[in-house]
């Protein structure tokens, strides 16, 4: 069995450090203390911060000028859609603003990928609408409608889509768990999600659509009640 990976005093810095900057504490636009002075105050050494801080840069949090210091930068203006993963996990609230765009970009998936859709990409919906039936626990269910949501994407032969797709996916996976109501029945997530693959498979554009807009909505719901 593989080890459980160990928390180093750099994850418990960055992860400190994002929840005040996510927070407000550390206001955005504003120059971060001086390194003499956070490293005092969190109680660790000056290169235990750099490292947290190289993290934080990285993922959009922080910008460091020479002579200057360390800002915080406008994460909402010049960020990209890898934050939301971290997002998610400091405030669940984010949520719903990612379902709305589920929403719409899973619509037009359906209906884009109905008009372009191989008879290659008819099978493999077909085969991996069958995992979902099959899977054994509503995780595994659940990761099997991810599977049928990103050979939609696919199908629609546009390459943005796929990463778009993958984007909200990962946005919410870090609380996954607290979403899995409507996959503890496997025939029941089966229904609900086979009238978007036989549309699709079919080419009929607009019941792609409406059934995949019926389908996001239904589980959006759900998975909304749960997380609450």
């Amino acid at each position: 069995m593989e080890a459980l990976p160990r928390e180093t005093i750099v994850d418990v810095l960055e992860g400190r450090l994002r929840k005040d900057i996510l927070a407000g504490r550390h206001a955005i636009g504003s120059l971060l203390p001086s390194e003499r002075q956070l490293a005092q105050g969190y109680g660790v050494t000056r290169t235990t911060l750099k490292h947290a801080f190289s993290r934080l840069v990285q993922a959009g949090l922080l910008e460091t000028h020479h002579g200057i210091g360390t800002r915080v930068r406008d994460y909402a203006r010049t960020g990209g859609a890898d934050l939301l993963p971290m997002l998610v996990r400091h405030n669940p609230d984010w949520i719903g603003e990612i379902f709305e765009v589920r929403r719409s970009v899973g619509a037009l998936i359906a209906e884009r990928a109905a008009s372009q859709v191989t008879d290659t990409q008819r099978s493999e919906l077909f085969r991996l609408l069958e995992a979902v039936r099959t899977a054994d626990s509503g995780d595994g269910v659940q990761l099997a409608d991810i599977e049928v949501h990103r050979a939609l994407a696919r199908a629609t032969g546009n390459r943005v889509y796929v990463l778009l797709t993958n984007t909200l996916f990962n946005a919410y996976f870090p609380v996954r768990a607290a979403l899995v109501g409507p996959f503890t029945d496997p025939g029941a997530a089966h229904g609900r999600l086979k009238p978007v693959v036989d549309a699709v498979a079919a080419g009929d554009r607009d019941a792609a659509k409406s059934t995949a807009e019926a389908y996001l909505r239904m589980t959006e719901r759900i998975m909304m009640e749960g997380l609450s």
